[in-house]
Formats: structure tokens, C-alpha cells, sequence
């Protein structure tokens, strides 16, 4: 088998990888910062192909298909991703555009060409790394959480598609909660709840993507999140939010 895993320099993306690795599975890894795809490329005991990318550029992602497209890739992850915090009005615009290209145009793009391709031979495997933001609405990280909403309704739409013809290629989301990575510095936050290990993440995500899961809750405290959201006024779910996403601007 060989996988595509996008964002895969760090966190969850590098948790896939060594799980993936173990498992005798050949690597395709794409990140912008090439000197730690080389560090994996020699560590990883498997083979692994690095394509340097930066994937909030359409030119890029329709270019890493256009590589790819005869590479007999058997499973696609779409774990690229980056959070921009703060009060809407205060934000800044550039930034959340770059972020909204990334977490949400790349997925769009890279799901479409290579479904189109699996569907052609009625195999393969696609796991979108969404959030348990994509829930609900989050005030002070409201592109985010809209983004992520995103993924994870077009992941289920595409789902239903599949099942609807008896297709037997499978399109997961993981909505992970707090993940202990570097994405809260990234996004210039301070950490608000403990997060699972990226490993524990990526663990779940791949069980329940083979497993044949459309929506992969990692935790019991993504569960529990899930249920509440489902029965509790928006108001206060959002309320809620407000305050946990407040902290993180530290």
C-alpha cells in the first residue's frame, strides 16, 4: 500500500506517518518545511517519497495531483491544517484567507481528484483531519471552526454518496479535540484544555478509517462534546465556546 499525508512534518500528520511506517506502508509526505521531511525520510523504516508543498496555494495542490496521479496511491490523508485566534473585527484578513485555503480549498481539491480516481477502481481510502470544532460556531476562532465545519459535512455528503452505490471506497473525518502538537503556538494561543497525544489522535483516526467509520471521535471527551452540542441550545453552546476560546488569547 502507499499513502499521501499532507502536513506531515509535525503532530497528528507525523503520528500517521510512524503508525503507517510500522505497518510496511509506503510514504508520500508533503510539508513546507523540507528539512524535517528529510529528518523523517531517514528515520521512518519504509519507503518515503517528500514533495516540498505549500498547499494554501491552488497552483501547488492541483501541481502535488498532477505528480501524484499515477503513483497507484491507495490512501489519502488530509491533515494539513493551521488556526488564526482572535475577535473576528481584530484578525487578520490575509491570514485567515491563507488559513481557509489550506484547511478547507486543499482539502476540497485533493478529495475531489483523488476520489475521482478510486472510484475508477472501486478501492481507496480518504481521511480528512476536521476537528470537534466543526461542530458548532466558535467566537474568537470563527473562520476556523466554520472551516472545519466544512470538512466535515463534505466529508459526510461524500460518505452517503459512496454508500448510496455500493461503492467500496471509504471517505472518513477525524474530529479530534485538544491534540498536544504545536498548533496552538502556531496560531499564537495558549493551550486552554489538555490535549490527547497526536499518537492516540492518529491511532483512532486510521482504526476507524479502516473500520469503515464515517465520523472518528478519538476520545471520550470528543463523545461527550458530540452528545452535548446535539441537545443543548446553540446559544449556550456557543456561550460556552466563547469562554473556552477567550483563554487561549492568553
Amino acid at each position: 500500500m502507499r499513502a499521501l499525508i499532507t502536513g506531515a512534518t509535525g503532530g497528528i500528520g507525523q503520528a500517521f506517518a510512524m503508525l503507517l511506517a510500522k505497518q510496511g506502508v509506503a510514504l508520500i509526505l508533503t510539508g513546507r518545511n523540507t528539512e524535517k521531511l528529510k529528518q523523517m525520510q531517514m528515520h521512518l523504516h519504509t519507503d518515503v517519497q517528500i514533495i516540498s508543498a505549500d498547499l494554501s496555494n491552488i497552483a501547488e495542490c492541483y501541481g502535488l495531483y498532477e505528480t501524484l496521479k499515477n503513483e497507484n496511491i491507495d490512501i489519502v490523508i488530509n491533515n494539513a491544517g493551521v488556526g488564526v485566534v482572535g475577535m473576528f473585527w481584530e484578525t487578520d484578513g490575509k491570514k485567515e484567507l491563507d488559513m481557509l485555503a489550506l484547511n478547507v480549498q486543499a482539502v476540497h481539491i485533493l478529495t475531489k481528484l483523488f476520489l475521482q480516481d478510486f472510484r475508477k477502481r472501486n478501492y481507496g481510502y480518504i481521511l480528512n483531519v476536521a476537528s470537534s470544532a466543526g461542530f458548532t460556531a466558535g467566537p474568537c476562532m470563527a473562520a476556523y471552526y466554520a472551516g472545519k465545519s466544512y470538512v466535515l459535512r463534505l466529508t459526510q455528503a461524500i460518505a452517503e454518496e459512496l454508500r448510496q452505490e455500493k461503492s467500496r471506497v471509504r471517505v472518513s473525518v477525524l474530529c479530534a479535540g485538544p491534540v498536544d502538537t504545536d498548533f496552538n503556538r502556531n496560531a499564537a494561543a495558549v493551550s486552554a484544555v489538555k490535549g490527547i497525544s497526536p499518537k492516540k489522535a492518529a491511532k483512532e483516526g486510521l482504526k476507524g478509517l479502516f473500520g469503515g467509520k464515517t465520523v472518528i471521535l478519538p476520545d471520550r471527551t470528543t463523545k461527550l462534546v458530540y452528545i452535548m452540542q446535539k441537545y443543548l441550545p446553540m446559544h449556550i453552546v456557543t456561550t460556552c465556546n466563547y469562554h473556552i476560546q477567550k483563554r487561549k488569547r492568553g
